[in-house]
């Protein structure tokens, strides 16, 4: 069959996939001819979601991992997969019902779940689609899915992955690794869920620090002194107050209490008094105490700090440390509560935690400290009025309207006796404009609130060390170094993990609960609130141990415990009710499991004792700590391996200017348009040449479309041999072992060098080193393939040289191992001209990877030769470029001196450098002449008499007024990079991008310069 003139992307693309699917091309061990394995799990995309650049760069780097040792002949298996995704997947859902004004509490559980399962089954597809369009050989036939086997799954979504997840949570459970507690966790009030820190986007916006007066209790005073770095006493002052500083006054309803720094000696007078909120009614004020504690910064505003512990990570940590109650102030949709005891009890029972006459209870709940006129109150609305509240009874810090700390200084008014008007003393509340850090949650783009909450957690500080110690240890290893760190960060100062999530859609936690009875005398009752837990893989399980426990018979209720008239019913007819948690997993807590549930754990299935430990994971640096740890502390607690022997960390794609793709910027690149538009072979070209072990990429369209050039330049050196006559017989290239299966010197070299970059691109993958293979062969197949072995050839492909067939057989040789080399990067393309040139026993998919080296195929005399060919021929081009001498003009070339091996290389290939140098003449000389251009070959000196050819004053004006220019660009960027304010303040891909634009400049005026002292050479 004859190739076309150009190849058809768009075309071959999706006929192409599908014939490796019909034929099995991916499905585990393919082309299987060793016993080792290979073996990576897709790290899995949201079921909902669609392909983005970091999908595509991702998977990019897995098929080439995956192609590359199918083609090599390991057992091979890329395990793909999708994640149920709760909150994202819940939302989509959601979305649509709102649509016909409809909630999801408006249907059962179970109708909820169904409705999902139907999205999942419309959009699930979605991605593997574009997966496919990538060229991605994952073996489909195993897809796994985070939910499959679920209660409730249809059809087709038969699995045990589900069955997995419960098994994993009743075995933790009792061992003691899984517990039920209060904790502060993120809580987003939009979902009425706690979400994961991966889910949360801090963000920095413009918000307040408000100031305000803490009174001490009982009208207690102390001297404040303040003093400088030498000691020196700058403020002293008699104060009934501490004042402190917050960016969110609705919390102080909760405070615990006020600390300072353990060694700040301001207030070492009243460390261990009571001190009054300045909020709520006057009759039952709070007092909380003063404490120390090493948070607090002594140098950072007042230096006093309130304690809020149920509503801020860092509070909560000082309120644990010192026995702090935690007052929970909010409720599940961000409003203040209205639920507890009333304000005046609640603060009565505050009050004697406080003064010491009462124990801090473990559960604070009930104590509900907001007061009945904030109660409902969204947050912020509350805010409003509790800063309004303080200020009106004095207790805000006041400041002159001058006071710099207002973000709005002006120039103090100047008093009578200077001419001006009287004096303005009107005080103003100190309120500083300040830019802070917002969290926002990644999906429902609402203000995340610390929430004290019931959650189950792991303790992972029970299952953390094995996952530590394997990468200590070299067991596991994590490339780049670099990424090592924040591994090793995140695990060493772990905190238990929140894995239950308040979801609808999910694994739901498999605890059902019972009242709990307690015996007072000859009777049994029932004492409010209390619950005991029964944890089982199933609702029949956990009734037969409900049923021990009880001595009686067991109703599951669902997942809400049932009203006191429907528990009396049930007790005369001597049932006992037990409900579901109806709660469930944290998505992360599933997909943890990820490496054995796919392959089919608990049970001990052929593909997990085959392929388990995987070789590779290939992620993002952004979820190390939030999946790849939370995997190696899990498949260690469950089966006491490894995961993986690689974690290999690449980095973001970032624009061309080095900016993270953001939609509000507008630059984002889709990589399905892309693929459009260049072809997948071009996008995963380019994805891979730029793909530096831990650099970010600044993806570029040129750069895709030079690398779709490159394709080009691959397609048309095999119609190139085409027309010569190369394909005619329709049979595959003999196979070379040696460079003694040819005579002629060209095609010897060219042997060499294929065995060379086979060597290269080899190495560079077994290290990870993915653009350095890419560069190999891109510098290979263009450089001395398409360039110089194509056009040195030509004379040999006439048919009347006797050099024809033997050069034809190589170029089908060389060419073939050209697309063998390029298939696990461009598989499209070279499986489209495999199949059209020859006929084949196999596709390339499964074509036979090279293990020639250049041991056997290099032959060193014809290397030496070829290559002092080339480089004459090269400097040759380069010095007529820099000399601005005419493309078509022939010159005369002078040599003083050349050694055997270069007369030989010379004399065997004159013709083919006189035509391809434009060299007219070679003549031998004692000395060059003025005005000569030297030229410098290995044991040979040659030079270019150019006098009277050029204009060499011209060249020199013409190339020292670009010179000057170009410095002056290179000072005022030297400028901006030297200048530390830019480098402090500027954004770090600014800064990038003008060290950038400073080193092309730099490279180009060296250029220049260059050219330039070649001139002066010249007189």
């Amino acid at each position: 069959m004859a190739l076309d003139k150009n190849f058809d992307a768009a075309q071959a693309e999706a006929r192409l996939y599908a014939a490796w699917e019909e034929s099995g091309a991916f499905k585990a061990g393919a082309n299987a001819s060793r016993k080792e394995t290979f073996s990576v799990m897709i790290p899995p995309p949201n079921v909902t979601g669609s392909l983005h650049m970091g999908h595509a760069f991702n998977n990019t780097l897995q098929d080439i991992l995956v192609r590359w040792h199918r083609m090599r002949g390991f057992d091979t298996l890329w395990q793909p997969g999708q994640d149920h995704a709760g909150i994202a997947t819940q939302m989509v859902v959601e979305r649509e019902l709102a649509k016909d004004g409809k909630r999801r509490t408006d249907f059962t559980r179970e109708d909820f779940t169904a409705k999902v399962w139907e999205q999942k089954q419309k959009s699930g597809g979605t991605i593997i689609g574009q997966l496919k369009r990538l060229g991605t050989s994952l073996d489909w036939s195993r897809n796994a899915f985070t939910m499959s086997g679920a209660p409730g799954a249809p059809a087709g979504e038969e699995g045990n992955f589900h069955d997995a997840v419960i098994k994993v949570f009743v075995d933790m459970y009792n061992k003691g690794l899984i517990y039920r507690g209060k904790r502060l966790v993120n809580w987003d009030p939009h979902f009425e869920t706690a979400i994961s820190d991966l889910e949360v986007e801090s963000t920095e916006v413009d918000g307040h620090m408000w100031h305000f007066k803490y009174p001490l209790a009982d009208g207690a005073t102390y001297t404040y002194v303040e003093k400088d770095e030498d000691g020196n006493v700058t403020l002293s002052e008699e104060r009934d107050y501490i004042s402190i500083a917050t960016t969110r006054p609705e919390t102080m309803l909760g405070d615990g209490a006020v600390a300072v720094h353990t060694s700040d000696e301001r207030y070492a007078p009243i460390v261990g008094k009571l001190c009054e909120i300045p909020v709520g009614p006057k009759a039952q004020r709070r007092r909380i105490p003063i404490i120390t504690d090493e948070y607090p910064d002594k140098n950072f505003g007042s230096g006093a700090v309130k304690i809020t512990g149920a509503h801020d990570f860092n509070d909560y940590g000082v309120a644990k440390r010192n026995n702090i109650p935690l007052y929970a102030l909010m409720d599940t949709r961000g409003a203040m509560r209205a639920d507890g005891l009333p304000y005046d009890a609640a603060a009565a029972r505050a009050a004697a935690i406080a003064e010491g006459r009462e124990d801090a209870p473990a559960d604070a709940t009930e104590i509900n400290l907001v007061p009945e006129e904030y109660r409902g109150l969204d947050r912020f609305e509350a805010r409003t009025k509790v800063i309004a509240d303080i200020t009106a009874e004095g207790l805000a810090v006041m400041v002159p309207p001058t006071d710099p700390r207002l973000g709005k200084p002006v120039k103090a008014p100047l008093a009578p006796e200077e001419g001006g008007e009287e004096r303005d003393e009107t005080l103003v509340p100190l309120v500083e404009p300040k830019k802070i850090m917002q969290p926002f949650g990644d999906r429902s783009k609402v203000v995340i609130e610390p929430m004290l909450t019931d959650q189950w957690f792991v303790e992972t500080s029970k299952i953390v060390q094995p996952a530590i110690d394997a990468v200590r240890n070299g067991e596991v290893q994590i490339l780049p170094e670099q990424d090592r760190k924040v591994y090793f960060n995140w695990l060493e100062n772990i905190e238990p993990w929140c894995i239950s999530r308040q979801l609808w859609w999910g694994h739901q936690i498999p605890v059902w609960y019972g009242r709990k009875y307690v015996s007072e005398g000859d009777t049994v009752s029932h004492k409010e609130g209390e619950t005991i837990a029964f944890c089982a893989a199933n609702a029949d399980e956990a009734a037969r141990m409900a049923q021990e426990y009880y001595g009686k018979s067991i109703e599951v209720v669902g997942s809400e415990p049932k009203t006191n008239e429907e528990v009396l019913d049930l007790a005369i007819k001597r049932v006992e009710p037990i409900w579901r948690d109806p709660d469930v997993l944290d998505t992360w807590f599933s997909s943890g499991l990820w490496p054995i549930g796919t392959l089919g754990w608990p049970e001990q299935t052929d593909e997990l004792a085959k392929y388990f430990p995987t070789s590779v994971l290939i992620t993002g640096f952004d979820i190390i700590f939030f999946w790849v740890a939370r995997m190696m502390m899990m498949q260690y607690a469950v089966v006491d391996q490894k995961p993986f022997d690689t974690v290999y960390v690449h980095a973001l794609v970032r624009d061309e200017k080095g900016k993270k793709m953001s939609k509000s910027l507008g630059n984002v690149l889709d990589p399905l348009d892309l693929i459009d538009e260049y072809g997948a072979d071009a996008v995963r070209f380019t994805l891979t040449a730029m793909a530096a072990m831990g650099r970010d990429l600044k993806l570029s369209t040129a750069r895709i479309a030079g690398y779709r050039n490159f394709g080009t330049k691959l397609w048309n050196a095999h119609r190139f041999a085409e027309m010569n006559g190369v394909f005619e017989d329709g049979v595959a290239a003999v196979t070379y072992t040696s460079h003694t299966q040819v005579d002629h010197t060209l095609n010897k070299w060219i042997i060499g060098e294929t065995a060379r970059v086979r060597e290269e691109v080899d190495a560079a993958l077994d290290n990870y080193r993915f653009n350095d293979a890419a560069n190999a062969l891109y510098a290979f197949v263009w450089g001395k393939v398409c360039d110089w072995y194509v056009e040195l050839s030509k004379p040999l492909l006439q048919d009347d040289a006797p050099e024809a067939a033997e050069t034809r057989q190589t170029l089908k040789w060389v060419l073939d191992q050209c697309l063998v080399l390029l298939h696990p990067i461009m598989p499209y393309i070279t499986e489209e001209l495999w199949q059209t040139t020859a006929t084949r026993s196999k596709m390339l998919v499964h074509g036979d990877w090279p293990t020639y080296g250049t041991a056997e195929m290099l032959d060193g005399d014809a290397d030496r030769e070829l290559n002092w060919v080339i480089s004459l021929i090269e400097s040759i081009r380069s010095a007529r470029q820099q000399m601005h001498v005419p493309a078509g003009l022939k010159v005369p070339m002078l040599y003083t001196d050349m050694d055997d091996a270069g007369q030989t290389a010379w004399d065997r290939n004159e013709a083919m450098i006189k035509r391809l140098a434009r060299v007219e003449t070679l003549e031998k000389t004692e000395s060059f002449p003025k005005g000569t251009v030297s030229i410098a070959a290995p044991g040979a000196s040659f030079g270019l008499p150019l006098a009277g050819l050029i204009d060499i004053d011209a060249e020199k004006a013409r190339l020292q007024k670009s010179l000057d220019k170009l410095g002056k660009e290179i000072g005022g960027l030297k400028g901006r990079l030297n200048n530390p304010k830019f480098a402090a303040s500027a954004p770090a891909e600014v800064v990038a991008e003008a060290q950038s634009n400073l080193d092309a400049r730099q490279e180009e005026a060296d250029q220049l310069q260059a050219a330039l002292n070649r001139l002066a050479e010249l007189g």
